[in-house]
């Protein structure tokens, strides 16, 4: 499944301002760690070519 630019910085921000695990996040809006994981690494990533083909 394709989430939405916005639903993935909701989900990133959502897990930032609450301090939330992986696990904690994915639950909370009902996807898999993975996707929370890759999102996260990413918007970490000091790669900001890598990150704009992403999002």
């Amino acid at each position: 499944m394709s989430y939405s630019i916005d639903f993935r910085r909701k989900v990133i921000s959502t897990r930032e301002e609450e301090g939330l695990s992986i696990r904690e996040t994915a639950k909370q809006f009902r996807i898999g760690p993975a996707s929370v994981s890759r999102w996260a690494l990413l918007n970490n990533s000091e790669s900001c070519c890598f990150a704009s083909q992403f999002w």
